[in-house]
């Protein structure tokens, strides 16, 4: 309960970026002992969604640019072996079909004007994607990229997200042409879509600041 509160309030920005906390101030407001408020900090450590330093409290981490190029740097890897795993055991068709479910939901919430939901569907796409590999491996080290990711997404507003669905060009590409690559069986056409996808989100995240490279919380 402690984990998945605090996991709560970090993605939706109850628990600003830099805010530092305490295990005793928590262990009151959550009225249980420090023991289950430091296994609960430590798995968010764990997951990237909170930073421990020695003699300091714990604090939720400020992501610079170079932090979310980094995360996307290693999604990338991880969701380029996915790919080429998918393809080459034969199940694109399978992987396509749950891809495409999640891809007509999105939409659908995009018609809407449902731009939390659209956020939602967007990390679903990715984490579908991961599991049709059928690697533990794959997905246990996905885990953490993806919270980091939602650290990255918590701190964009709908209207962020409507504004950026609302300017993408031609060229860049959405979770449906991927799908498409991957029912294919297209590795080089998916992978390099994959890359663009990713290099696209990247631009969205941190294009806010062009002028300052500093802390990129404290900008979205």
């Amino acid at each position: 309960m402690v984990i998945e509160r605090l996991r709560e309030d970090i993605i939706d920005g109850t628990l600003a970026a830099g805010t530092q906390l305490s295990e005793v101030e928590l262990a009151k407001s959550f009225g249980v002992s420090r023991g289950p408020i430091r296994e609960a900090l430590q798995r968010l450590i764990q997951e990237g969604l909170l930073r421990g330093e020695p003699h300091r409290r714990v604090s939720v981490p400020v992501l610079t640019k170079g932090d979310v190029a980094d995360i996307y740097l290693a999604r990338t890897a991880l969701e380029s072996a996915a790919v080429q795993s998918i393809i080459a055991s034969a199940k694109s068709e399978e992987t396509y079909k749950e891809l495409d479910r999640n891809v007509r939901l999105e939409d659908a919430a995009e018609a809407a004007g449902d731009w939390e939901a659209v956020k939602k569907y967007d990390l679903e796409f990715h984490t579908i994607l991961v599991a049709a590999s059928g690697s533990q491996r794959l997905q246990r080290m996905f885990s953490t990229v993806i919270s980091e990711t939602r650290l990255c997404m918590g701190a964009l507003t709908g209207e962020d997200v409507r504004h950026h669905h609302e300017a993408q060009s031609p060229s860049e590409v959405n979770h449906r042409k991927i799908s498409e690559l991957i029912r294919d069986g297209d590795t080089v056409g998916a992978l390099a879509a994959l890359k663009k996808h990713f290099d696209d989100a990247v631009l969205a995240l941190t294009s806010r600041d062009s002028e300052d490279d500093e802390e990129l919380a404290a900008t979205l």
